[in-house]
């Protein structure tokens, strides 16, 4: 397999190509999958991917799983855990983040809305292609995705982190040219 040619951020690392080989680029629609990404891509701020990787099934059980319902009960005691918790990026704000964002996530259901569909009419319900040769690290529509989730009471979802959550999860096909999961995850076009 040495002779497959992925992104250059995904080499040298087998954690990292595992990532970008199965997950991704991969369009997602399941809405507390989308959530997931979302959150990890908030903890992931200022810090490598590779790093989120490394502490993800801590993250899955520190916060229950990612059960949106379970974080949106978390209390002062379930973040001093948290802060404690070696399995995880034990950054207060982010910790604080997640759980209100659990929170507006469930909004959405509240009012009859399916999370994922709202963010994928957001992003223009099909995977954008890049052009495989520069990778921004914002948009403008993940600037108003952005602006749209800060208005529906979500945090740490700048444009930066939003974009990335576009690619992770393939609203955004950024596969370099010549990576061999370009047209795998969207074809040519």
């Amino acid at each position: 397999m040495t002779d497959i040619k992925r992104c250059r951020w995904a080499e040298g690392d087998p954690l990292m190509a595992a990532y970008h080989d199965a997950e991704w680029g991969v369009p997602v629609r399941d809405s507390r999958l989308l959530w997931e990404m979302l959150m990890l891509e908030g903890f992931q701020a200022g810090l490598s991917w590779s790093i989120i990787l490394k502490r993800r099934d801590g993250f899955r059980a520190a916060f229950a799983n990612w059960d949106p319902a379970k974080v949106a009960a978390f209390g002062a005691a379930e973040v001093e855990r948290l802060m404690a918790d070696p399995g995880i990026i034990r950054a207060r704000a982010k910790i604080e983040a997640a759980i209100a964002n659990a929170r507006a996530y469930l909004a959405f259901a509240e009012r009859g809305e399916d999370f994922g569909s709202w963010a994928w009419d957001l992003a223009g319900g099909a995977p954008v292609k890049g052009d495989g040769v520069t990778v921004p690290a914002k948009t403008a529509t993940s600037e108003a995705i952005s602006k749209a989730l800060k208005k529906r009471g979500f945090k740490f979802v700048g444009p930066v982190i939003v974009y990335a959550w576009m690619q992770a999860v393939g609203m955004v096909n950024d596969h370099a040219k010549g990576c061999f999961r370009r047209d795998a995850v969207s074809p040519a076009g």
